[in-house]
């Protein structure tokens, strides 16, 4: 999809989480079975981190539900 910045699997970036080395990796889109999953924003600046709020924000006023809500709905149908 981005031209510009890296895409990786779902399986490598997890790799890089269980190593705890997220805060080294620069922005990336991640897939999952070829598909956009999201986008991984490691803002390196207060400026990109003020931005990627607000436009997180206005995701999340679009459409999405908390882990919590998605954990207990889990548990909940278990």
């Amino acid at each position: 999809m981005a031209e510009f910045i890296p895409t990786y699997n779902w399986t490598d970036f997890l790799k890089a989480a269980k190593l705890g080395q997220l805060h080294r990796l620069k922005s990336c889109e991640i897939n999952f079975n070829g598909e956009y999953l999201f986008s991984f924003v490691n803002p390196q600046t207060d400026y990109i981190r003020l931005h990627v709020e607000q436009l997180a924000l206005l995701g999340n006023a679009l459409s999405g539900e908390t882990l919590e809500d998605i954990l207990t709905k889990e548990i909940t149908a278990a």
